[in-house]
């Protein structure tokens, strides 16, 4: 008999079922013992294969969750790690922005002292080449005026000249 267990109870059950039951009571009946006891032989012949392969799929499940656990564990941890570079890079983008940002601002205070010194230097030298080109105006015009009275002596008598050339 090469059925499989399911069958073989199958059998059994079906071979109770229909036995005679005995008088004065219907819980008792009269079965074929060889038969049963053949087909409990042959459950206890396959029961061993079949609790094996039951041993190694519910092994092969366990395994299976377990290794899936595993992977969902690195998953989760590789997930925490890119999460914390990314805070670490958010953080670090954030400091370098802010840094930016104040460098920014003493350019633009140094900038504005820059202009602001620049602008006094200009006008003072300015200044300084309006003062000398006034100085070289007066002197000469003095010396028009002298030269003047040099050569055109009818017109005005100068005074004494004095020379400072």
């Amino acid at each position: 008999m090469a059925n499989s267990i399911d069958e073989i109870i199958d059998s059994i059950y079906n071979i109770i079922r229909d036995a005679w039951s005995l008088p004065l009571g219907t819980d008792k009946c009269v079965i074929e013992r060889d038969k049963v006891l053949n087909l409990l032989d042959e459950v206890s012949r396959q029961l061993p294969g079949e609790m094996k392969q039951a041993k190694t799929i519910v092994e092969s499940r366990n395994e299976v969750i377990t290794n899936a656990k595993k992977e969902a564990e690195n998953i989760l941890k590789q997930a925490e790690q890119r999460a914390m570079q990314m805070i670490s890079k958010e953080n670090v983008y954030l400091e370098a922005q802010n840094e930016a940002n104040e460098m920014i601002k003493e350019a633009q205070v140094k900038l504005k002292e820059l202009r602001q010194v620049t602008n006094e230097f200009v006008d003072d030298a300015l200044k300084r080449t309006e003062e000398s080109i006034s100085e070289a105006l007066a002197r000469v015009q003095d010396s028009r005026a002298k030269f003047n009275a040099l050569t055109n002596p009818q017109e005005k008598k100068p005074s004494p000249i004095i020379e400072d050339i």
